[in-house]
């Protein structure tokens, strides 16, 4: 297999961060955490631990375009943290567009049966694995 096999996608924000694993032979992805991050900084340390533990080929982030498709100003701190994320640790890094998958995650959530709101269960998570899991989708497995 020439493209990655396993992903790290990154559902950026700028006090959260949703963290998700995802495999290209499956093109599934599943939730794995949800980083505190300060003005758009996370725990830099606690990136490194994933990446070190996960041994991903890539990584995915969220790209957070408006409806019409234009760049949005989260969008261009999300394409910084995506260079940052290179920078550090030497992998290939896209950015995918993400639009409404935030959304789409508050919806698989109530469908569950969560109504207690999403600060005590966020969906940063499930919206990275969402994101990943369309980035995956545009891309053969083989």
């Amino acid at each position: 297999m020439s493209g990655p096999r396993l992903l790290l996608g990154f559902d950026y924000g700028t006090r959260q961060i949703g963290v998700a694993v995802g495999q290209a032979i499956t093109g599934q992805a599943r939730e794995l955490c949800v980083l505190k991050a300060q003005n758009g900084v996370p725990d830099w340390s606690r990136v490194e631990q994933l990446v070190k533990e996960w041994r991903p080929d890539a990584m995915v982030v969220g790209l957070p375009l408006n409806m019409d498709g234009t760049p949005s100003e989260m969008s261009e701190r999300a394409e910084r943290f995506a260079r940052r994320l290179h920078g550090r640790f030497g992998l290939p890094v896209h950015t995918h567009d993400e639009r409404l998958t935030t959304f789409e995650a508050k919806g698989y959530r109530l469908a569950q049966g969560q109504r207690d709101g999403y600060r005590r269960r966020p969906v940063d998570a499930l919206a990275a694995a969402l994101l990943l899991e369309g980035w995956l989708a545009e891309r053969p497995a083989g």
